[in-house]
C-alpha cells in the first residue's frame, strides 16, 4: 500500500494501528474550551507522545516517556493538567489550591511552557491561572502572586524549593507533578532540590516524567516520584531525523569561511538557518564575517539577558531574520563559565561518552544560582555526560528551520544527533550540511583554527556509524571549486577585517546595548507589546574595517548556472573610493537644459516658444 505525501512530498508516518489512524483530540475526552483552544492553536491531529500519553494521563497512570523537543511532549503533559485542573474547578467551585507543578530545568523552557499553558487556557477565563516562577522580579512580587493560589506552577526546583521554604507557596493539595526534561534536571545541580521537595510533596500525586533519553539519572527521578508508572519508549521516525538529508563536506579551515558565504550570497541554501559553532567568541567572528559581505544574522549568545535571548528565537521562529549563529557547548544558555560558579568536568560519565572518550563543557543555569544564593549554600558539584550535548541543540523550540549548518563539528556523535534534530520536523523535509576538516589541514590557518577541529575525522566515523543504525545515511557534498576558488581573494579580504580586538569589541558592545534593551524598555515593552517587533538583534556589529565593494558580487564573479537564482541586487561593481556627488545638485544640472530658458544653438531665447498662454 503506497504511504501518503505530506505538503513537502515527505511520506507520512504510518500508524501502527487503525486506532491511532482514527484518533483525535476530540475522542480523547477533552474538556470543550481545551478543544477550542486547540482548533485555535491548529493542533488538529495528536502526535505520537500525545497519542500514547494524554488517554494514560487521563486514567490517572504516572508516566515515563521519552521523547524530543519538537515531539509534541509539552502539550502532552500540559493537556492532563489543565483538563484535570478544570474538573476539579467543576467538582468544587471554591477550591482555591495550587493544584499542579511543572518542573524543568531552565528559564527558557519555563517561558516556553508557560506560553503553551496561556494559549491552551485561552477559552477559560480565570478558571485556570498559572505562574512562571522564573520571572525576575522581586520577592514582594513573587510572593503577590503566590497569595493568590495559582492553579498551575512552572518553575526550577531551586524556585519552587525558595517558596516553600519562605511559606510563600503550599504544596499540600497537590495533585499533579511533572518534570520536564527529567535528565537534565539532576545533572544540573537540583539533585539537592529535588530530594527536599520530594519530602514537600504530598505522596499519592500523579507524575509525569519526560526526557529525551532514560538515564540513571531519569531512574532516580522515577523512584522519587513515581507509583508503577507506564514507560513510553517512543521510537518515531520523525525524532530519529527521517526527514532530514545529511551532508559532509571536508575543507581546509578557511575554506569554511569560503564556503559559508557562497553558501548565503549565492543563496544556495533557501529559508532559515541555525549555524553552529565552537564557542561564543567564534560567533561573533562568523556574523562580522558575514556582515562584510552584507548577509545580516544574530547571535544567541550565553552571555545576553535571558529576555533578549528569549526574544531572539521568538523573532527567528516569526521569520523577522533567517540566520542564527550559536555555540553548542558550555557557553550556550548560561553564563556559568564566566561566574565564579561556574561548574567542573564530570567524574561520572554517561556510558556513550567513556566509550567515545570525547569532552565537551558543562552548561546552565546561572540564574537559579546567583538569584538563591540564600535559600542553600554556594557548592561546586561534578556534572554528568548529559550536560555536556544540552546547548542549543536541545530545550529550545526552534520552528520551521530548512538547513542545520554544522561549521564545526560537534564533538560527540549523540551531541550531533541533537543538533540535526533542529531541522526536519513534523513530517517536513530539512537538510544537516557538516564541515569536517581533515587531520592533515588542521592547524595550517591559525586564525581560523579552533582545537575541536583536530578529531573531526574521528568524531566523523562515530557520526556516520550512530546514523547507519538508525538507518540514515551521511553523504559527501562536493562543491565545485574551480568557480569556489573565484570568490577566495574577497573572503581573505574579509577575514583581514575581522581580527581577534574587533571580536571582542562586538562581543561586548552587543552586550552592552542588550543589557540597556532589556532593562529600560521591559516596561514599556509590556505595555506597548506590538512595538517588540521593532526590536531585531541582526544589527551590523561593525568590524575593525568595513569594505563596502565586499557586499556586492560582481557579474565576471557569478557561476552561469548561478544567475537565475540570485536576485539582481546583490550584484554589481561598487568602487573603493566614496563619492561625495550630492544627488540634489546633480539633478539641477541634469535639469538645467530643459524646459523653459533652454537656449538656442544662437545663443538667444525666442519668446514665442517661451510664451505662456494664459486661460481665457
Amino acid at each position: 500500500m503506497k504511504r501518503k505525501l505530506d505538503a513537502n512530498d515527505v511520506p507520512s508516518p504510518e500508524p501502527t494501528s487503525k486506532e491511532e489512524q482514527d484518533l483525535d483530540f476530540e475522542a480523547l475526552g477533552l474538556d470543550p474550551r481545551l478543544r477550542q483552544a486547540l482548533i485555535k492553536e491548529k493542533f488538529s491531529k495528536p502526535t505520537l507522545v500525545q497519542s500514547k500519553a494524554i488517554p494514560l494521563a487521563l486514567e490517572g497512570k504516572d508516566i515515563l516517556a521519552r521523547a524530543k523537543t519538537g515531539s509534541g511532549k509539552t502539550a502532552a503533559y500540559v493537556l492532563p493538567v489543565l483538563q484535570a485542573i478544570l474538573q476539579q474547578k467543576i467538582n468544587d467551585p471554591s477550591l482555591r489550591a495550587t493544584t499542579g507543578l511543572i518542573l524543568v530545568p531552565t528559564r527558557e523552557l519555563a517561558e516556553q511552557v508557560q506560553k503553551v499553558v496561556t494559549s491552551f487556557t485561552s477559552f477559560c477565563g480565570k478558571d485556570v491561572r498559572s505562574v512562571n516562577l522564573t520571572q525576575k522580579v522581586s520577592d514582594a512580587v513573587q510572593r503577590t502572586l503566590l497569595a493568590d493560589f495559582p492553579d498551575l506552577i512552572i518553575s526550577t526546583p531551586t524556585r519552587v524549593l525558595a517558596n516553600v521554604n519562605n511559606s510563600a507557596l503550599s504544596l499540600e493539595k497537590l495533585t499533579h507533578l511533572v518534570i520536564d526534561e527529567a535528565d537534565l534536571v539532576l545533572s544540573y545541580g537540583y539533585d539537592e532540590d529535588i530530594n527536599t521537595l520530594s519530602k514537600a510533596i504530598p505522596r499519592g500525586v500523579q507524575t509525569f516524567l519526560m526526557s529525551a533519553t532514560l538515564t540513571s539519572e531519569v531512574d532516580t527521578l522515577k523512584s522519587l516520584f513515581c507509583r508503577s508508572p507506564v514507560i513510553l519508549k517512543l521510537e518515531d521516525k520523525e525524532e530519529k531525523g527521517a526527514g532530514v538529508s545529511q551532508f559532509v563536506v571536508k575543507c581546509a579551515e578557511d575554506e569554511k569561511f569560503l564556503l559559508t558565504y557562497v553558501i548565503f550570497k549565492l543563496q544556495l541554501v533557501k529559508g532559515k538557518v541555525i549555524i553552529f559553532v565552537h564557542d561564543v567568541d567564534r560567533c561573533y567572528r562568523v556574523k562580522l564575517f558575514l556582515e562584510q559581505f552584507g548577509i545580516k544574522s544574530c547571535v544567541l549568545n550565553s552571555e545576553l539577558p535571558i529576555n533578549s535571548r528569549l526574544h531572539v528565537v521568538e523573532e527567528f521562529n516569526k521569520g523577522v531574520y533567517d540566520i542564527i549563529i550559536a555555540a553548542d557547548d558550555q557557553e550556550v544558555m548560561g553564563a556559568a563559565k564566566q561566574s565564579k560558579k561556574s561548574l567542573e568536568p564530570a567524574d561520572t560519565e554517561d556510558a556513550e561518552e567513556k566509550e567515545e572518550k570525547e569532552e565537551i563543557g558543562s552548561s546552565e543555569d546561572e540564574n537559579e544560582e546567583s538569584t538563591n544564593k540564600k535559600s542553600r549554600p554556594e557548592k561546586r558539584r561534578k556534572m554528568t555526560g548529559k550536560e555536556k550535548d544540552y546547548g542549543v541543540s536541545r530545550g529550545i523550540d526552534f520552528q520551521n528551520v530548512a538547513c542545520v549548518l554544522n561549521f564545526d563539528l560537534p564533538t560527540t556523535s549523540k551531541s550531533y544527533t541533537h543538533r540535526i534534530g533542529r531541522t526536519g520536523r513534523a513530517g517536513k523535509a530539512g537538510m544537516a550540511l557538516s564541515f569536517v576538516v581533515p587531520l592533515d589541514q588542521f592547524g595550517k590557518h591559525r586564525p581560523t583554527s579552533v582545537s575541536s577541529s583536530k578529531n573531526d575525522e574521528t568524531v566523523l566515523t562515530k557520526i556516520t556509524k550512530r546514523q547507519g543504525k538508525m538507518g540514515h545515511e551521511v553523504r559527501p557534498y562536493h562543491f565545485e571549486m574551480q568557480q569556489v576558488d573565484a570568490f577566495r581573494y574577497r573572503m581573505t579580504d574579509a577575514l583581514r577585517a575581522v581580527t581577534r580586538l574587533a571580536v571582542q569589541e562586538a562581543r561586548a558592545r552587543e552586550i552592552r546595548q542588550e543589557l540597556i534593551k532589556s532593562e529600560k524598555l521591559k516596561r514599556h515593552f509590556e505595555e506597548n507589546p506590538d512595538e517588540l517587533r521593532q526590536l531585531r538583534h541582526d544589527g551590523e556589529l561593525r568590524a575593525a574595517r568595513v569594505q563596502a565593494h565586499l557586499k556586492h558580487v560582481p557579474e565576471y564573479l557569478m557561476p552561469a548556472k548561478g544567475r537565475k537564482g540570485i536576485s539582481k541586487e546583490n550584484i554589481g561593481y561598487v568602487g573603493f573610493k566614496k563619492t561625495n556627488e550630492n544627488r540634489i545638485r546633480k539633478a539641477r544640472d541634469r535639469n538645467r537644459g530643459k524646459a523653459r530658458g533652454k537656449k538656442p544653438s544662437g545663443g538667444k531665447v525666442d519668446p514665442l516658444k517661451t510664451f505662456n498662454r494664459g486661460r481665457k
